[in-house]
């Protein structure tokens, strides 16, 4: 089984795009010390959303340092935004051997999409950053980690390899829906260091139980 872990932002958040943001930003210190505890746990798996310009400024400086790995999804709509990554950058991370993957165009929930929204988050927003990126999207992440059956099968006929969710409990390293633990402005360490060597429990039933309800609906 593997810990998938989750980043939004990293250092101070200038302002929030959607209500309730500045939760899912880490302190740069706090970031750093996470990493530190995580480089040595094969197990654990590292990713990026949004694209936040702290992708590049913060995050993949220290991950190169430690000669960790991860993949950022990336929202295609914010590409060159200020506050955003660029081609550029993502052109930067696949160099260095990180992986691109979609978080689809507009930062909304995929669920229950009409067949001209789906195709733009689903579709255009892939080949957007297979250009902007120079190499394969493989891999989704949901926004806002809401799901169904439909979007799973829309996912599924798109072609995409894997799909991230928000679900916190571990996966299986092959599975094609993986569950993630979004890292929040409250972890530290130590808290992490909780999640990647804990037993099952409790909490983990609840959320497999819910995740199955999902995926049933």
């Amino acid at each position: 089984m593997i810990i998938n872990l989750c980043f939004h932002g990293i250092g101070t958040i200038d302002h929030e795009r959607e209500e309730g943001e500045s939760r899912y930003w880490v302190a740069t210190d706090r970031f750093l010390r996470i990493l530190d505890e995580v480089r040595e746990s094969p197990n654990v798996r590292l990713s990026f959303d949004d694209g936040n310009r702290s992708d590049a400024e913060v995050a993949f400086p220290a991950l190169r340092e430690r000669a960790l790995r991860a993949s950022f999804f990336v929202l295609a709509g914010r590409l060159n935004d200020p506050a955003s990554l660029s081609p550029s950058d993502l052109r930067e991370f696949r160099s260095a051997g990180m992986e691109i993957g979609s978080h689809g165009w507009a930062h909304i929930p995929w669920r229950g999409l009409g067949e001209e929204e789906a195709r733009r988050e689903l579709v255009d927003a892939r080949s957007t950053l297979v250009e902007a990126s120079g190499g394969e999207i493989d891999d989704a992440a949901l926004p806002l980690g809401r799901y169904d059956r439909q979007l799973l099968g829309r996912l599924a006929r798109t072609g995409y390899r894997t799909v991230y969710t928000s679900d916190r409990f571990p996966a299986r390293s092959s599975a094609w829906l993986q569950a993630r633990y979004s890292v929040t402005a409250g972890d530290t360490a130590e808290s992490i260091h909780s999640v990647i060597g804990h037993r099952a429990g409790v909490r983990d039933a609840r959320n497999i139980l819910a995740s199955t309800v999902k995926r049933i609906r």
